[in-house]
Protein backbone atom coordinates (compact mmCIF):
# COMPACT_ATOMS: atom_id res chain seq x y z
CA UNK A 1 0.00 0.00 0.00
CA UNK A 2 2.89 2.35 0.84
CA UNK A 3 5.02 1.66 -2.40
CA UNK A 4 2.29 2.44 -4.83
CA UNK A 5 2.32 6.19 -4.28
CA UNK A 6 6.15 6.36 -4.60
CA UNK A 7 6.08 4.68 -8.03
CA UNK A 8 3.35 6.97 -9.12
CA UNK A 9 5.40 10.00 -7.99
CA UNK A 10 8.60 8.99 -9.92
CA UNK A 11 6.76 8.37 -13.21
CA UNK A 12 6.08 12.02 -14.19
CA UNK A 13 9.80 13.15 -14.26
CA UNK A 14 10.73 10.38 -16.71
CA UNK A 15 7.94 11.30 -19.07
CA UNK A 16 8.99 14.99 -18.94
CA UNK A 17 12.62 14.19 -19.93
CA UNK A 18 11.43 12.00 -22.73
CA UNK A 19 9.18 14.78 -23.98
CA UNK A 20 12.09 17.33 -23.88
CA UNK A 21 14.33 14.99 -25.87
CA UNK A 22 11.68 14.50 -28.49
CA UNK A 23 11.11 18.27 -28.72
CA UNK A 24 14.84 18.95 -29.10
CA UNK A 25 15.09 16.37 -31.84
CA UNK A 26 12.22 17.98 -33.66
CA UNK A 27 13.69 21.52 -33.38
CA UNK A 28 17.22 20.74 -34.83
CA UNK A 29 16.34 20.84 -38.62
CA UNK A 30 14.69 24.25 -38.20
CA UNK A 31 17.79 25.75 -36.53
CA UNK A 32 20.11 24.44 -39.28
CA UNK A 33 17.94 26.03 -41.97
CA UNK A 34 17.90 29.36 -40.14
CA UNK A 35 21.73 29.36 -39.87
CA UNK A 36 22.11 28.75 -43.64
CA UNK A 37 19.69 31.55 -44.41
CA UNK A 38 21.66 33.90 -42.13
CA UNK A 39 24.95 33.13 -43.88
CA UNK A 40 23.38 33.69 -47.30
CA UNK A 41 21.90 36.98 -46.16
CA UNK A 42 25.30 38.04 -44.76
CA UNK A 43 26.98 37.26 -48.12
CA UNK A 44 24.32 39.20 -50.01
CA UNK A 45 24.63 42.15 -47.64
CA UNK A 46 28.43 42.10 -48.00
CA UNK A 47 28.18 42.00 -51.81
CA UNK A 48 25.69 44.86 -51.78
CA UNK A 49 28.02 46.78 -49.48
CA UNK A 50 30.98 46.29 -51.86
CA UNK A 51 28.92 47.34 -54.88
CA UNK A 52 27.59 50.35 -52.98
CA UNK A 53 31.07 51.37 -51.89
CA UNK A 54 32.37 51.08 -55.42
CA UNK A 55 29.45 53.15 -56.70
CA UNK A 56 30.10 55.79 -54.03
CA UNK A 57 33.84 55.84 -54.78
CA UNK A 58 33.20 56.11 -58.53
CA UNK A 59 30.77 58.96 -57.95
CA UNK A 60 33.37 60.81 -55.86
CA UNK A 61 35.98 60.32 -58.57
CA UNK A 62 33.59 61.62 -61.25
CA UNK A 63 32.82 64.66 -59.09
CA UNK A 64 36.56 65.29 -58.60
CA UNK A 65 37.12 64.98 -62.33
CA UNK A 66 34.32 67.46 -63.01
CA UNK A 67 35.89 69.95 -60.59
CA UNK A 68 39.34 69.48 -62.16
CA UNK A 69 37.86 69.82 -65.67
CA UNK A 70 36.13 73.06 -64.69
CA UNK A 71 39.38 74.40 -63.22
CA UNK A 72 41.33 73.50 -66.35
CA UNK A 73 38.69 75.06 -68.59
CA UNK A 74 39.01 78.27 -66.58
CA UNK A 75 42.80 78.16 -66.92
CA UNK A 76 42.41 77.42 -70.62
CA UNK A 77 40.23 80.50 -71.10
CA UNK A 78 42.84 82.65 -69.36
CA UNK A 79 45.58 81.15 -71.50
CA UNK A 80 43.55 81.72 -74.65
CA UNK A 81 43.16 85.39 -73.77
CA UNK A 82 46.88 85.66 -73.15
CA UNK A 83 47.52 83.80 -76.40
CA UNK A 84 45.38 86.27 -78.33
CA UNK A 85 47.34 89.17 -76.89
CA UNK A 86 50.58 87.37 -77.69
CA UNK A 87 49.34 86.67 -81.20
CA UNK A 88 48.65 90.33 -81.77
CA UNK A 89 52.13 91.26 -80.57
CA UNK A 90 53.62 88.49 -82.69
CA UNK A 91 51.69 89.67 -85.75
CA UNK A 92 52.95 93.22 -85.28
CA UNK A 93 56.51 91.98 -84.85
CA UNK A 94 56.14 89.71 -87.88
CA UNK A 95 54.93 92.62 -89.99
CA UNK A 96 57.91 94.68 -88.88
CA UNK A 97 60.34 91.86 -89.59
CA UNK A 98 58.69 91.19 -92.93
CA UNK A 99 59.13 94.82 -93.89
CA UNK A 100 62.83 94.62 -93.03
CA UNK A 101 63.19 91.39 -94.99
CA UNK A 102 61.42 92.97 -97.96
CA UNK A 103 63.80 95.93 -97.85
CA UNK A 104 66.85 93.67 -97.69
CA UNK A 105 65.51 91.38 -100.38
CA UNK A 106 64.79 94.42 -102.52
CA UNK A 107 68.42 95.50 -102.18
CA UNK A 108 69.63 92.03 -103.04
CA UNK A 109 67.22 91.88 -105.99
CA UNK A 110 68.58 95.17 -107.29
CA UNK A 111 72.10 93.82 -106.96
CA UNK A 112 71.16 90.64 -108.81
CA UNK A 113 69.43 92.67 -111.52
CA UNK A 114 72.54 94.75 -111.95
CA UNK A 115 74.61 91.61 -112.22
CA UNK A 116 72.29 90.21 -114.89
CA UNK A 117 72.44 93.50 -116.76
CA UNK A 118 76.22 93.45 -116.48
CA UNK A 119 76.40 89.96 -117.96
CA UNK A 120 74.17 91.02 -120.84
CA UNK A 121 76.29 94.10 -121.41
CA UNK A 122 79.46 92.06 -121.27
CA UNK A 123 78.35 90.00 -124.27
CA UNK A 124 77.91 93.18 -126.32
CA UNK A 125 81.22 94.81 -125.46
CA UNK A 126 84.10 94.73 -127.83
CA UNK A 127 86.89 92.86 -126.07
CA UNK A 128 89.54 95.05 -127.61
CA UNK A 129 88.09 98.36 -126.44
CA UNK A 130 89.85 99.72 -123.33
CA UNK A 131 87.07 102.17 -122.59
CA UNK A 132 84.38 99.53 -122.52
CA UNK A 133 86.65 97.23 -120.57
CA UNK A 134 87.19 99.88 -117.88
CA UNK A 135 83.44 100.56 -117.70
CA UNK A 136 82.82 96.86 -117.29
CA UNK A 137 85.48 96.67 -114.55
CA UNK A 138 83.94 99.62 -112.70
CA UNK A 139 80.50 98.02 -112.88
CA UNK A 140 81.90 94.73 -111.60
CA UNK A 141 83.55 96.50 -108.69
CA UNK A 142 80.29 98.31 -107.93
CA UNK A 143 78.45 95.00 -107.75
CA UNK A 144 81.18 93.49 -105.55
CA UNK A 145 80.99 96.50 -103.21
CA UNK A 146 77.21 96.08 -102.95
CA UNK A 147 77.61 92.39 -102.19
CA UNK A 148 80.00 93.27 -99.36
CA UNK A 149 77.74 95.98 -98.00
CA UNK A 150 74.40 94.14 -98.19
CA UNK A 151 75.25 90.48 -97.73
CA UNK A 152 78.86 90.49 -96.54
CA UNK A 153 79.69 88.14 -99.41
CA UNK A 154 83.47 88.25 -99.19
CA UNK A 155 83.83 85.30 -101.53
CA UNK A 156 81.87 87.00 -104.31
CA UNK A 157 83.85 90.22 -103.90
CA UNK A 158 87.14 88.31 -103.95
CA UNK A 159 86.09 86.48 -107.10
CA UNK A 160 85.14 89.81 -108.72
CA UNK A 161 88.51 91.38 -107.85
CA UNK A 162 90.42 88.36 -109.16
CA UNK A 163 88.37 88.50 -112.37
CA UNK A 164 89.12 92.21 -112.75
CA UNK A 165 92.83 91.61 -112.19
CA UNK A 166 92.83 88.85 -114.81
CA UNK A 167 91.15 91.13 -117.34
CA UNK A 168 93.66 93.93 -116.69
CA UNK A 169 96.43 91.40 -117.16
CA UNK A 170 95.00 90.38 -120.52
CA UNK A 171 94.86 94.03 -121.63
CA UNK A 172 98.63 94.21 -121.03
CA UNK A 173 98.84 98.00 -120.69
CA UNK A 174 101.81 99.52 -118.79
CA UNK A 175 99.66 102.42 -117.59
CA UNK A 176 97.39 99.91 -115.80
CA UNK A 177 100.19 98.76 -113.47
CA UNK A 178 99.30 101.19 -110.59
CA UNK A 179 95.65 100.14 -110.87
CA UNK A 180 96.59 96.47 -110.65
CA UNK A 181 98.70 97.13 -107.52
CA UNK A 182 95.71 98.68 -105.73
CA UNK A 183 93.48 95.76 -106.74
CA UNK A 184 96.08 93.21 -105.59
CA UNK A 185 96.27 94.90 -102.17
CA UNK A 186 92.47 94.64 -101.83
CA UNK A 187 92.64 90.99 -102.89
CA UNK A 188 95.21 90.22 -100.19
CA UNK A 189 93.13 92.07 -97.60
CA UNK A 190 90.01 90.09 -98.52
CA UNK A 191 91.93 86.82 -98.38
CA UNK A 192 93.10 87.61 -94.84
CA UNK A 193 89.66 88.69 -93.61
CA UNK A 194 87.42 86.14 -91.86
CA UNK A 195 84.78 84.63 -94.08
CA UNK A 196 81.12 84.19 -93.15
CA UNK A 197 79.07 82.04 -95.51
CA UNK A 198 75.92 84.16 -95.38
CA UNK A 199 74.18 82.25 -98.16
CA UNK A 200 74.97 78.86 -96.61
CA UNK A 201 73.80 79.93 -93.15
CA UNK A 202 70.60 81.35 -94.62
CA UNK A 203 69.87 78.07 -96.39
CA UNK A 204 70.45 76.12 -93.15
CA UNK A 205 68.08 78.40 -91.22
CA UNK A 206 65.40 77.97 -93.90
CA UNK A 207 65.81 74.18 -93.76
CA UNK A 208 65.50 74.28 -89.96
CA UNK A 209 62.21 76.18 -90.20
CA UNK A 210 60.83 73.51 -92.54
CA UNK A 211 62.07 70.57 -90.43
CA UNK A 212 60.88 71.88 -87.05
CA UNK A 213 57.33 72.30 -88.37
CA UNK A 214 57.09 68.55 -88.98
CA UNK A 215 58.77 67.26 -85.79
CA UNK A 216 56.55 66.16 -82.87
CA UNK A 217 56.53 67.91 -79.51
CA UNK A 218 57.50 66.23 -76.24
CA UNK A 219 53.90 66.36 -75.00
CA UNK A 220 52.85 64.24 -78.00
CA UNK A 221 54.78 61.22 -76.74
CA UNK A 222 52.60 58.24 -75.96
CA UNK A 223 53.58 55.11 -74.01
CA UNK A 224 53.41 51.87 -75.98
CA UNK A 225 50.08 50.05 -75.64
CA UNK A 226 50.08 47.30 -73.03
CA UNK A 227 48.85 43.88 -74.01
CA UNK A 228 45.83 42.86 -71.96
CA UNK A 229 46.05 39.54 -70.20
CA UNK A 230 43.75 36.84 -71.45
CA UNK A 231 40.55 36.42 -69.52
CA UNK A 232 40.51 33.38 -67.27
CA UNK A 233 37.30 31.40 -67.10
CA UNK A 234 35.73 31.77 -63.68
CA UNK A 235 32.88 29.69 -62.38
CA UNK A 236 32.03 32.31 -59.80
CA UNK A 237 30.24 35.27 -61.49
CA UNK A 238 31.35 37.63 -58.71
CA UNK A 239 35.02 36.81 -59.24
CA UNK A 240 34.59 37.13 -62.99
CA UNK A 241 33.00 40.56 -62.53
CA UNK A 242 35.75 41.70 -60.14
CA UNK A 243 38.47 40.49 -62.53
CA UNK A 244 36.94 42.41 -65.44
CA UNK A 245 36.64 45.54 -63.31
CA UNK A 246 40.29 45.23 -62.28
CA UNK A 247 41.43 44.85 -65.89
CA UNK A 248 39.38 47.91 -66.88
CA UNK A 249 40.96 49.97 -64.09
CA UNK A 250 44.47 48.86 -65.14
CA UNK A 251 43.79 49.87 -68.73
CA UNK A 252 42.87 53.41 -67.62
CA UNK A 253 46.31 54.16 -66.16
CA UNK A 254 49.67 53.54 -67.87
CA UNK A 255 52.98 54.50 -66.34
CA UNK A 256 56.02 55.34 -68.48
CA UNK A 257 59.51 56.30 -67.32
CA UNK A 258 60.81 59.39 -69.14
CA UNK A 259 64.42 60.50 -69.44
CA UNK A 260 63.49 64.06 -68.53
CA UNK A 261 61.94 64.70 -65.10
CA UNK A 262 59.45 67.23 -66.44
CA UNK A 263 57.74 67.37 -69.82
CA UNK A 264 56.16 70.78 -70.48
CA UNK A 265 52.51 70.50 -71.36
CA UNK A 266 51.25 72.66 -74.21
CA UNK A 267 47.57 73.05 -74.97
CA UNK A 268 46.60 71.99 -78.51
CA UNK A 269 45.67 75.59 -79.23
CA UNK A 270 49.09 76.79 -78.05
CA UNK A 271 51.06 74.42 -80.31
CA UNK A 272 50.53 76.73 -83.30
CA UNK A 273 51.84 79.76 -81.40
CA UNK A 274 54.85 77.79 -80.14
CA UNK A 275 55.87 76.81 -83.65
CA UNK A 276 55.23 80.32 -84.99
CA UNK A 277 57.30 81.89 -82.20
CA UNK A 278 60.13 79.49 -83.00
CA UNK A 279 59.83 80.42 -86.68
CA UNK A 280 60.02 84.12 -85.75
CA UNK A 281 63.15 83.45 -83.71
CA UNK A 282 64.85 81.82 -86.68
CA UNK A 283 63.65 84.58 -89.00
CA UNK A 284 65.02 87.21 -86.62
CA UNK A 285 68.36 85.37 -86.56
CA UNK A 286 68.38 85.42 -90.35
CA UNK A 287 67.81 89.19 -90.40
CA UNK A 288 70.49 89.70 -87.74
CA UNK A 289 72.86 87.70 -89.95
CA UNK A 290 72.31 90.10 -92.83
CA UNK A 291 72.71 93.09 -90.51
CA UNK A 292 75.92 91.75 -88.88
CA UNK A 293 74.18 91.89 -85.49
CA UNK A 294 76.09 89.13 -83.74
CA UNK A 295 74.40 89.50 -80.33
CA UNK A 296 70.86 89.28 -81.68
CA UNK A 297 71.83 86.44 -84.00
CA UNK A 298 73.39 84.43 -81.17
CA UNK A 299 70.59 85.18 -78.69
CA UNK A 300 67.86 84.18 -81.15
CA UNK A 301 69.56 80.89 -82.06
CA UNK A 302 70.31 80.10 -78.40
CA UNK A 303 66.69 80.76 -77.45
CA UNK A 304 65.50 78.63 -80.37
CA UNK A 305 67.82 75.80 -79.26
CA UNK A 306 66.47 75.95 -75.70
CA UNK A 307 62.88 75.82 -76.98
CA UNK A 308 63.65 72.84 -79.20
CA UNK A 309 65.35 70.93 -76.39
CA UNK A 310 62.55 71.75 -73.97
CA UNK A 311 59.38 71.36 -76.00
CA UNK A 312 60.31 68.87 -78.74
CA UNK A 313 60.60 65.08 -78.55
CA UNK A 314 64.30 64.44 -77.92
CA UNK A 315 63.89 60.76 -78.83
CA UNK A 316 63.00 61.64 -82.42
CA UNK A 317 65.99 60.74 -84.66
CA UNK A 318 65.48 63.77 -86.91
CA UNK A 319 65.69 66.17 -83.96
CA UNK A 320 69.34 65.34 -83.30
CA UNK A 321 70.36 66.79 -86.67
CA UNK A 322 68.34 69.96 -86.07
CA UNK A 323 69.87 70.43 -82.60
CA UNK A 324 73.38 69.90 -83.99
CA UNK A 325 72.72 72.45 -86.75
CA UNK A 326 71.42 75.00 -84.25
CA UNK A 327 74.48 74.54 -82.03
CA UNK A 328 76.78 74.89 -85.02
CA UNK A 329 75.06 78.03 -86.28
CA UNK A 330 75.01 79.61 -82.80
CA UNK A 331 78.81 79.33 -82.61
CA UNK A 332 79.35 81.26 -85.85
CA UNK A 333 80.59 84.80 -85.27
CA UNK A 334 78.69 86.97 -87.72
CA UNK A 335 79.64 90.29 -86.11
CA UNK A 336 82.56 90.75 -88.48
CA UNK A 337 83.27 94.09 -90.04
CA UNK A 338 83.08 93.42 -93.75
CA UNK A 339 86.07 94.84 -95.62
CA UNK A 340 85.58 97.29 -98.44
CA UNK A 341 87.08 97.67 -101.90
CA UNK A 342 86.72 101.42 -102.08
CA UNK A 343 90.42 101.82 -102.93
CA UNK A 344 90.10 99.70 -106.08
CA UNK A 345 86.84 101.36 -107.09
CA UNK A 346 88.31 104.84 -106.58
CA UNK A 347 91.46 103.92 -108.54
CA UNK A 348 89.39 102.71 -111.52
CA UNK A 349 87.24 105.85 -111.52
CA UNK A 350 90.27 108.16 -111.27
CA UNK A 351 91.92 106.32 -114.14
CA UNK A 352 88.84 106.71 -116.32
CA UNK A 353 88.58 110.43 -115.50
CA UNK A 354 92.24 110.87 -116.36
CA UNK A 355 91.72 109.13 -119.71
CA UNK A 356 88.69 111.27 -120.49
CA UNK A 357 90.58 114.48 -119.69
CA UNK A 358 93.52 113.33 -121.80
CA UNK A 359 91.20 112.53 -124.70
CA UNK A 360 89.80 116.06 -124.59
Amino acid sequence: MSETPSNERSAPPQSAATTATVDAARSRPGRTGSVSMGVLLAVIVAALGIVGWQWYDTRNQVAALQVELARRLTEGDARNKLALETAQAVSARAAELQAQVSALEGGLADSQNQQVALEALYQQLARGSDEWALADIEQTLNIAAQQLQLAGNVKAALTALQSVDARLQRLDRPQLAPLRKVIERDIERLQRSPFVDVVGITVKIDNLMEVLDSLPLAMQQRPPPQSLSKAVAEDNPLRHLLREMWQDLRSLIRIQTLERPEVPLVDPGQEFFLRENLRLRLLSARIALLQRDGKTYRDDLTEALQWVQRFYDVDNPHLAGAVATLKQLAQVDVAIDAPDIDASLTAVRDYRLTREKGAR
